[in-house]
């Protein structure tokens, strides 16, 4: 029974928000112990400041670099950025040559080289795979107990190539940890290395660099077409070969071909990371090969894609470098906080005027919201690199405002069911079963918004994006386990049961009257018995009015029926007095 108790379900409620934002707490005080956080979001660049550099693209072959080069080496560009844990980069062209990359604090070197280097594109053959994490310790085997190669490698494909170091490597490598997914730009052309395919969930073992992807000619994507012309619905990624490196592959092909898997297996890499690991199911004589798989549309274009420019002959010399100053960012991030407590002001001054106490509620509501919200944006900064930028605390002021319409959704529904007739409990709950999907579908449209917004946007637009979102999910945390079940709690207490005029919930001042009744005049507040002597005071006047326009009959009419009523009384009288 107590479950079906409205104030039952809602102190659970209230104890789950509180175990929820206690557990984020906790996990803010494991980050801050463990040096892995500061209790402080991490800022983007437009607030803590950082590096910008411009670079200017040269080749290997002194060819002008065309558009689609340009966009190929950003994207790369990004993806190394990306990989090497820098969060809230920019990386834009600037006209047709020269890229722009801005990253909050100063790279180290190696970020340096990274960007400056040209992409390296690889074709290995595989010559043994394993599970994705690292062996257990107790089941590996020690390098003293590895045997030796017995002869010197004749292939691509042969065993020979794994050596102690390589297989003791191979069963230490963790591919679920971070540094795995950072480029590798330095890997020996002449010798075996380990590498991850986080497609598959597969940990290689591959041999010597066979093909490099500056011999490809051309790579597209499309449908697979059976020997009769007839599309099989396949996406397919079609490669051309030059005539050295068609020649190599064939080489490549004939020898893997008819082999067992894992052997029959080349792997493509992209700056050390496996972007396919195709199986050869035929000689390819042509220099035409075709990878096929579980490819969408989307997948094949992204592959063919890294084919056609993924070797790059392209190289950056970064041409001018600045530092962007810390201290405009922080004098932004001031005004930013000075414009959201304003905010946040007027929205408590609204709410108080117009809802009396209840504007503690809602003042209380943003305040949870906004701890809410600051825990998540905390964690993400420990967890993902996530940076707060000036446009994501412009997403959390306007937030402030998107969040008290909520309240005022709920708080007039319950003003509708109280003019009803119903009473302040029972206008609680019907109220909200109305304003609720009413708070519900304009949440919804808001985080839908924003993750459009935060897809099709590029740049500071994206963080506006997140944290909107972001607050409208706390938002509606915040609304279902605290606003609705503290109003249940008030709706049995006698100051807000009992309508008090500083309840915001007197049933006198519901609202029949506008709040602005013009001429610089609002609404006035008076309390019950004021309004009863006024109306009286008003219906004496109305009879007097209505006693004058009454014509000479209807006079008459009613003198002689207040004589009847006059006499019927004075005979009744006697009669008290006789008993």
């Amino acid at each position: 029974m107590a479950s079906k108790n409205p104030q039952s379900r809602a102190r659970r409620s209230l104890a789950w928000l509180t175990a929820i934002i206690v557990s984020l707490g906790v996990l803010m005080g494991i980050g801050i112990a463990t040096n892995n956080s500061n209790g402080l979001p991490l800022l983007a660049l437009d607030l803590e400041g950082g590096t910008q550099m411009v670079l200017s693209p040269e080749t290997s072959t002194g060819e002008a670099v065309t558009s689609e080069q340009m966009n190929q080496a950003v994207e790369i560009i990004r993806q190394r950025v990306d990989g090497s844990g820098v969060s809230e980069a920019e990386i834009n062209t600037q006209g047709d040559n020269n890229v722009v990359v801005s990253m909050p604090g100063t790279p180290d070197a190696q970020t340096r080289e990274l960007i400056q280097a040209s992409a390296n594109m690889e074709f290995r053959s595989v010559l043994t795979s394993g599970p994705f994490q690292a062996t257990a310790e107790e089941e590996r085997l020690d390098i003293s107990e590895i045997p030796e190669p017995e002869a010197t490698p004749e292939n691509g494909s042969d065993p020979n190539w794994i050596t102690p170091e390589i297989y003791d490597e191979f069963q230490s490598t963790d591919c679920t940890a971070p540094e795995a997914g950072q480029v590798r730009d330095d890997l020996p052309a002449d010798q075996a290395i380990v590498a991850c395919d986080f497609s598959t969930q597969t940990k290689y073992i591959l041999g010597p660099l066979e093909i490099s992807g500056d011999e490809i000619d051309s790579a597209e994507h499309g449908m697979a077409s059976t020997p009769t012309g007839v599309s099989s619905n396949q996406w397919v990624v079609n490669i051309s070969f030059e005539d050295e490196g068609g020649e190599k592959f064939r080489e490549v092909t004939q020898r893997l071909t008819g082999m067992s898997s894992p052997q029959n297996q080349f792997a493509i890499l992209l700056d050390g990371q496996i972007v396919s690991a195709p199986a050869s199911q035929a000689v390819i004589l042509d220099g035409q090969a075709q990878i096929s798989g579980n490819f969408t549309e989307e997948t094949s274009a992204q592959l063919a894609e890294q084919l056609q420019y993924g070797s790059l002959p392209i190289s950056f010399d970064v041409e001018s470098e600045q530092q962007i100053s810390a201290t405009l960012g922080q004098d932004q991030l001031f005004w930013g906080l000075i414009a959201g407590l304003i905010g946040l002001a007027l929205v408590a001054i609204y709410q108080f005027f117009q809802y009396r106490a209840l504007g503690l509620v809602t003042l209380t509501s943003i305040v949870i919201m906004g701890v809410f919200t600051y825990q998540a944006i905390v964690l993400l900064g420990w967890s993902d690199n996530y940076r707060l930028s000036l446009a994501g605390i412009a997403g959390i002021i306007v937030s402030i405002g998107l969040t008290a319409d909520s309240f005022i959704v709920y708080f007039e529904r319950i003003k509708d069911e109280m003019r009803n007739g119903r009473p302040f409990e029972s206008a609680v709950n019907y109220g909200w079963d109305r304003a609720k999907r009413t708070i519900t579908v304009s949440k919804l449209v808001n985080i839908l918004a924003s993750v459009v917004l935060f897809f099709v946007a590029v740049g500071n637009v994206r963080g506006f994006a997140f944290t909107l979102g972001l607050t409208s999910i706390a938002d509606l945390i915040v609304v279902y386990m605290f606003t609705h079940p503290v109003m249940q709690l008030l709706a049995k207490t006698r100051f807000f049961a009992s309508g008090h005029p500083m309840s915001g919930m007197d049933p006198s001042l519901l609202g029949q009257k506008p709040l602005y009744q013009g001429a610089g005049r609002i609404r006035e507040f008076r309390p019950e018995q004021e309004v009863v002597e006024l109306r009286t005071k008003k219906n004496k006047r109305s009879g007097k009015e209505s006693e004058r326009r009454q014509t000479i009959a209807e006079r008459r009419a009613a003198e002689r029926e207040a004589a009847l009523h006059t006499s019927r009384t004075s005979d009744s009288e006697p009669a008290q007095e006789d008993s």
